[in-house]
Order: structure tokens, then sequence, then C-alpha cells
């Protein structure tokens, strides 16, 4: 089922300083970000972003420091103001907000994760997963009841009476999910969010937000500049650089297919066993005979290495769903590892599958 846009960025521009206006001129002249910066002083934050974030998927938006992903979001709720462009939310642009309608947006339908926490040490975790039901005038029975729900959801039932700093990291962003859940917003707004956590407890929040997201289906927007990161949590992913969009689309096929040499720069250290799906390589042709056995189109190529036991000479049929779709040889996997691009493919096949096996 394809999604409809929730939201939309259309001819985005940001531009800091003290005249940013009349800059425009010059960006649309061709003046790019490091020129901007020499000759008027001024920064070039975004560039011509059009964006389509699909309604209830995640779109991961991930760059470099100073790409201006974390702009881009904060533009999303105009605490940013654009220079110039079009920020649209069910087809209603955003810029056109009263104050009142502009303040509403924020406390009903957005809701933000923050790399930080952001939590009030002097409240109680059940009173801080509330705040945002509190900012909307819901009664102390009701808000605590909605948090207990949320907070038991993202696994801290019994916690509701502790501190922050009673908490670990880990444990301190629960309470920001919890507090961004109990709000019953529809977008959430994910800057950097596990960035400031141990790999193995940022590990553990990434697979409790795909949970969460496989029951809620909330359109999440996430900040990252962690390509891995980017590709297991993204429906949509859009890959920025110097405040404009470099390649967007579907992450398998921005692996497979690298527009640009910024991007196959970015995918080439990527274990592409273990983020590339079977349904991105198949051949959609499912075979009546001779397979091996049977796979399903979500598995990773690394599932199907494990399954054939290193023999290259293998063939699976590809199941999506209990219906075949399509084939899988071992031969086609192997090429599939091996980056197509130039400056990727220096990179010898030996190398690539080396890492691949090796883990």
């Amino acid at each position: 089922m394809i999604s409809t846009s929730k939201v939309q960025l259309r001819g985005l521009y940001k531009i800091f300083g003290a005249t940013p206006v009349a800059m425009m001129q010059h960006v649309r002249a061709g003046v790019g970000k490091s020129q901007l910066l020499a000759s008027h002083k001024h920064v070039l934050g975004l560039q011509d972003i059009n964006i389509d974030m699909p309604a209830g998927k995640t779109t991961v938006v991930m760059g470099l420091s100073g790409s201006g992903k974390s702009t881009l979001i904060r533009h999303l709720n105009r605490l940013i103001e654009p220079t110039a462009g079009e920020i649209l939310i069910d087809g209603k642009d955003v810029m056109g907000l009263s104050q009142t309608d502009l303040r509403e947006l924020r406390q009903k339908r957005m809701s933000m994760v923050f790399q930080k926490f952001a939590l009030f040490p002097h409240r109680t975790v059940l009173q801080n997963a509330a705040l945002a039901l509190q900012a909307q005038g819901v009664d102390q029975d009701a808000r605590e009841s909605e948090a207990r729900q949320w907070l038991a959801r993202v696994g801290l039932e019994g916690y509701e009476s502790r501190y922050p700093a009673q908490l670990s990291g880990g444990m301190q962003q629960r309470v920001g999910i919890a507090r961004a859940l109990t709000s019953n917003s529809d977008i959430m707004l994910m800057d950097e969010a596990f960035s400031a956590l141990d790999p193995m407890i940022r590990t553990d929040m990434q697979n409790l937000l795909l949970e969460l997201q496989e029951e809620l289906h909330k359109t999440i927007i996430f900040i990252t500049h962690d390509l891995d990161e980017a590709l297991k949590l993204a429906d949509h992913l859009v890959i920025l650089k110097d405040g404009g969009v470099v390649q967007q689309g579907e992450p398998q096929s921005i692996l497979l297919n690298p527009a640009a040499p910024y991007i196959e720069d970015f995918v080439s250290d990527i274990n592409r066993a273990r983020v590339l799906r079977v349904r991105s390589v198949m051949n959609e042709t499912p075979p009546e005979l001779g397979f091996e056995a049977d796979v399903s189109a979500e598995d990773t190529l690394e599932t199907l290495i494990t399954l054939s036991g290193g023999d290259a000479s293998k063939i699976f049929r590809v199941l999506d769903k209990g219906k075949p779709v399509g084939t899988l040889a071992m031969l086609d996997l192997v090429k599939a590892l091996v980056p197509r691009m130039p400056a990727a493919a220096a990179r010898t096949s030996a190398d690539v599958l080396s890492k691949t096996f090796s883990g």
C-alpha cells in the first residue's frame, strides 16, 4: 500500500545572517555555502529542500555535522523560520498558521524526542511522561493514567516515582519516548535521539522504536549522522550535504544505486550482507522446482549466506506473506555484495566478502 505524504517541504531555504532575504538572489544564482560565507558573511543552512514524508512511516534525515539535518527538523514546528519555501502538513502550509494554531500544532500534533533527554530533574518519571498532556490542560488523573500505560509499554513499569537522576541514560530516553507517545500526536520528531547512548543501549532503543512503529504507525522524522542507524530505521531515507539533498528514496535502492560520489563513499564501508534484503536483489520469477529452501523476502543476505553453508551454487525460493514472489541464486547474492560505483569498487571483491563472512 502506498502511503500519502503527511509532511511536504517545497523549495525550502534557510540563510543565517543579517540580511537573509537579500542573499536569496545570490543563492539562486548558484552561490554555494562556502562562497556565501566567504563573500557575504551569511551561512546557507538549507538549500531548495523538496521532500515528501509518507504518513505512518519513518523518514530518516542523515548527514555529517553541518549538513543541515537538525536545522531542517526545527523548521517543521517553526522553531526556526525559513527564509523561503513551504512547509505543508496534511496539505496545509504551517507558515500561514496563527500563533494559537501554531501552539496547538506543537502541543497536540507534534511531539519531540531530544538527544539530551530534556527531562525535568525535579519531576518524577510519571510527571515527566505526563508533561505534554499537562500542557494541553488534561486533568491529573487522566494524564497520569495515560502516562502509566506508555511507561509500561516502553519497559518502565515500576519506575513511575523515580527521578531522572536515578535512571540510566537508556532509561531516561525511554521516558522521553513515553512522553512523546503520551501526547497522542501523530507526528514524532526525533533529533539524534539515540546518539548519546552506549552502542548496546542504542541498539535496544532502535529495536524498541521499530517495535512501537510496527504497532502504532506514527509519522516519524528521525535525524541521525549514523548510516547503519539510518538504514535500520528508515522507510524513506534523505541524505543531506551542505544544506542540500544529495539523494533520497527507499534505503535499499540508495545502497544499491548511489547517485553521486558522496553517496558511494558513504555506503562503501557498510556490511551489505547485514543491510540488504532478499527482496532488493531477487529475480522476480519464482522457480517451480530445483530450489534449496524457502526464504522470506525480508530476510537479510546474511541469513542466506548462513543457510547456504557457503555453497555458491544454491538457489532459494522467495516468499512474501507465504506467497512465492521470486528466486535468489547465491551467485547473484555474491554480486550484490560488491559495490558497483567506481570509488567504492576500488575495494576488491575479496575484501568485501572477507568483511561479510567475518562479520
